[in-house]
């Protein structure tokens, strides 16, 4: 007898905006889709608080192998074929016909047609087994739309015309200016997520030799749900993206090995290549580089708990994760007339990187808050309609929402640096010298910071949120100037710039490290 059958919390989606359903999906394709399950035990220490192995963690929360055989015997009560398990992650794949995959989640599998081209997917909420209610976290891969944008803006001449202050940097030039410790990221494994795009060798070997750097960085591709490293040869394309990410993390620390992790840019790749990066046994890197995105109100609520859940792992594992906070100021590219902050960067354990415009004379710097107008971008911050206001912020300041809900969130971003494309960085993207901007910059710029710290104290930092607002507080040049539209920047915290741009140096020392700059 059928057992009976429930909604999967947090499964609902809603019609894509632009979007209009043109038919069924055909129901003798055959797909996967990533099953999430729940811990074998729910009772993580606070973030921060213990460091575990990869191997103990998969041992103490990890997926626990009687929920995966009752999730198997489901998969096979609907001609579902189990692809992989991995407990660390606590993934199952599934594989099938959209017949099946309608049958067995109680969904209908549609075409929709959007101005970025035609997907499957579908609207409202999945139905799993009553016996199932406890165990599935999330199911992600039935809807393939795009879920994230990437965070980067290329300085063209259409964006402005040139202003008093305008320049543009080498990575290395923005690390002297914001004094990192020295080091070139020996030892250290930092993982960078994309989900488009590609880089070609000779792109890099080109660059990292044009910098004069005696190492030269190893870049690796790890292909995530089929995705590759797949150039598209445009560096407004993905590509510009995929170059920015990796030749900031590789100009700052030369001697780190980076792990380019390429997947689908849907809620099913992109939560697989996170999983995968935090969990991957084999390259076992300690910083995650983030500079993909929507905003809230684009993901499921089951994706958000998803994403959130690997963040904590990464924490438990000692890992820094990175997230660029958006560019699209405190809208972030929502045109409803409210304020709304970027995920996941907004996840309470991800460091969330907002924008700074950055001048120089010297070594003297001067920084506002980026905001360019709509055309050359803004950073991205807030206060979170979905994530409570986390203890790390309790004594941040950190305001209500502007928004009608008045909701007392997780304020984002945490930290800054240069993102104003008019004030960027020099990169090479297809052949091409070009300059970037966006916060997607801030995020691998935090990421090799980390690095460089991690190698100095001979132990990775991990969830580092807590110590910036408390003991690391004195290690940020404060950013009072300008705004992202709804927030202002001011004193101490703000929902534009965070605790502000990084002095290396005094974050080095606050976390208990010495030596000097680089």
């Amino acid at each position: 007898m059928a057992s009976e059958r429930i909604t999967l919390r947090g499964s609902e989606r809603r019609a894509l905006p632009q979007s209009q359903m043109i038919g069924k999906a055909d129901p003798n394709s055959r797909i996967q889709v990533t099953v999430l399950v729940r811990r074998r035990n729910s009772n993580l220490p606070e973030p921060g608080s213990e460091r575990l192995t990869r191997e103990e963690f998969a041992s103490r929360f990890g997926a626990d192998p009687p929920d995966v055989e009752r999730l198997e015997a489901f998969a096979a009560n609907y001609d579902l074929t189990v692809m992989q398990v991995d407990l660390a992650r606590r993934s199952v794949v599934l594989a099938g016909t959209v017949a099946n995959m309608n049958e067995a989640f109680g969904t209908e599998l549609l075409v929709f047609q959007s101005p970025h081209g035609s997907f499957r997917g579908r609207v409202g909420m999945l139905h799993i087994p009553s016996g199932l209610q406890d165990i599935v976290v999330g199911v992600f891969g039935l809807d393939e739309r795009p879920q994230a944008q990437a965070h980067f803006r290329r300085l063209t001449s259409w964006v402005r015309p040139a202003a008093a202050g305008d320049t543009s940097y080498t990575p290395i030039a923005v690390s002297r200016l914001y004094d990192y410790p020295k080091g070139n990221g020996s030892g250290q494994i930092v993982a960078i997520i994309e989900l488009g795009g590609g880089f070609s060798s000779s792109d890099l070997q080109t660059y990292f030799s044009g910098l004069g750097l005696t190492t030269t960085p190893s870049v690796t591709a790890v292909s995530i749900d089929g995705a590759q490293n797949k150039p598209v040869g445009d560096p407004n394309s993905a590509d510009g993206e995929v170059l920015l990410d990796i030749e900031v993390v590789g100009a700052i620390a030369p001697a780190a090995k980076i792990a380019v992790y390429f997947a689908p840019n849907t809620d099913q790749g992109f939560l697989d290549a996170v999983t995968t990066a935090v969990h991957d046994t084999a390259r076992k890197p300690t910083v995650i580089s983030i500079s993909w995105g929507g905003p809230e109100s684009t993901w499921t609520s089951q994706a958000l708990n998803a994403f959130d859940q690997a963040f904590q792992d990464a924490a438990l594992l000692g890992v820094t994760v990175c997230c660029a906070a958006g560019d699209n100021g405190s809208s972030d590219g929502v045109n409803d007339g409210n304020a709304h902050v970027d995920f996941p960067a907004s996840s309470p354990n991800a460091l969330a990187c907002g924008g700074t415009r950055l001048e120089s004379s010297g070594t003297t710097t001067t920084e506002v808050v980026w905001n360019e107008g709509a055309s050359a971008g803004a950073t991205g911050g807030g206060v979170s309609d979905i994530f409570g206001l986390p203890d790390y912020q309790a004594n941040a300041n950190v305001p209500t929402s502007v928004n009608p809900s008045h909701f007392k969130g997780r304020g984002v971003p945490d930290v800054s640096g240069d993102a104003d494309p008019a004030t960027g960085y020099q990169i090479r993207v297809d052949g091409r010298d070009s300059v970037f901007g966006g916060t997607s910059a801030v995020a691998p710029l935090w990421a090799a910071l980390t690095a460089l710290i991690n190698e100095q104290l001979g132990k990775p930092v991990g969830f580092l949120n807590r110590s910036l607002y408390g003991p690391g507080k004195g290690a940020f040049k404060d950013i009072t100037s300008g705004n992202n539209g709804a927030y202002s920047a001011g004193p101490g915290w703000d929902a534009c710039t965070g605790l502000g741009s990084p002095d290396g140096q005094k974050l080095l020392s606050s976390l208990g490290g010495g030596g000097g700059t680089g």
